[in-house]
């Protein structure tokens, strides 16, 4: 297909094929090759860059979408004052070795002054999540960042007003005692919201009886305890393991109920001190009787996880991660409400998670031909 955009203030028109990512064009077609590949699964950033001024990694944008529209490379930035003021600030602050990942943390540097112009190392830090480095550490990057924010001429910076920083370990606050209304969504990106149903051997009035204490519900969920609770608001801990790396959140939240409906609802967010991590999530919930002696337990998750561990909250891993925790909780719960001790607490493994719903999934398509 014929696309024509402008590209470093230059029109250009071409042919190609629809599936064609816009790094490949870039490279293969104008000889751009600023714009790095390294995943090219939109991870890494090493390939980002600006579309209509904003940055976007060019190896999950197709050609075809950028037609009428402005793309600037790391070589559309020689003349900008901000990213001049950048690569000197690279250059005193030992901000790069190889150089693969300079383009993309150059064009993400120059977005984070230009909107940023407050932002504190944590921020800086957070704001980089996006962009790999294997040789750095990113302590010069952070300190480079930080010069220019410290130094360069506000008329370096973009006239738009900044974006303000996340709130990130503050509780949100519940005006209602219940839910009247269907919860809405957390600005989260498209495509991070499950759908779960637990099945249980239990009458639904037990289980929403249940549902209703925060701190059986936590000691069900594989690594994760409640703290404190004052009210609707509640404080709490989440062990996770990620093969070799361990995380601990630790965060705050709101819990509401809607008794006439055996319906609720909690909303929380918490932050890894250790990897910068953030986690944001909201999770709707109701109680459904399924006959007289069994139920069943319906759960819909938002969430937005951003940070150094951002690269294990991608789909297809959380969904089968997910699965797993429901069917684990779903059995903690039942055992807990027909006497069982409470188990003893356990990190939860993405790793194992995952391998469990493998060999679900297995055993599953190895039943329909026995």
């Amino acid at each position: 297909m014929r696309v024509a955009l402008t590209v470093n203030g230059s029109a250009v028109t071409a042919d190609v094929e629809p599936r064609v990512h816009l790094a490949d064009f870039l490279r293969d077609h104008l000889l751009l090759t600023g714009t790095r590949l390294g995943c090219e699964h939109g991870v890494c950033g090493a390939c980002t860059l600006l579309l209509d001024d904003e940055p976007v990694r060019a190896c999950i944008t197709l050609a075809a979408e950028c037609d009428g529209r402005p793309v600037r490379t790391i070589e559309g930035l020689d003349d900008d004052p901000l990213a001049e003021s950048l690569r000197a600030a690279f250059t005193a602050e030992h901000a790069l070795q190889c150089g693969y990942c300079t383009p993309g943390m150059i064009v993400t540097a120059r977005d984070i002054v230009r909107r940023l112009p407050g932002a504190d190392e944590d921020r800086i830090r957070l704001e980089l999540a996006g962009n790999l480095c294997r040789c750095t550490g990113y302590n010069g990057i952070v300190r480079a960042i930080s010069r220019v924010l410290r130094d360069a001429p506000l008329m370096d910076r973009a006239a738009a007003a900044p974006i303000a920083a996340c709130a990130f370990g503050d509780a949100a606050i519940v005006t209602d005692a219940t839910v009247a209304s269907p919860p809405s969504p957390l600005s989260a990106p498209a495509g991070n919201a499950i759908d779960l149903r637990i099945p249980l051997a239990l009458p639904a009035a037990t289980v929403w009886q249940a549902m209703q204490d925060p701190t059986l519900v936590a000691g069900c969920v594989p690594g994760a305890s409640l703290t404190s609770r004052n009210g609707d608001a509640i404080a709490g801990t989440l062990l996770a393991a990620f093969g070799p790396i361990k995380a601990r959140f630790a965060g705050t939240g709101t819990i509401a109920f809607a008794p006439d409906r055996q319906s609720g609802r909690l909303t929380g967010e918490g932050r890894d001190r250790i990897t910068g991590t953030r986690l944001r999530a909201q999770a709707a919930f109701d109680v459904q009787a399924d006959g007289a002696d069994a139920s069943v337990i319906g759960i819909s998750v938002t969430y937005a996880l951003s940070g150094a561990l951002a690269q294990f909250g991608r789909g297809p891993l959380v969904r089968a991660a997910a699965a797993e925790i429901a069917a684990t909780f779903g059995r903690q719960l039942e055992a807990r409400l027909r006497g069982a001790p409470p188990a003893a607490p356990q990190p939860m493994r993405a790793g194992a998670l995952l391998w469990h719903a493998v060999l679900r999934w297995l055993h599953q398509l190895l039943s329909r031909f026995r």
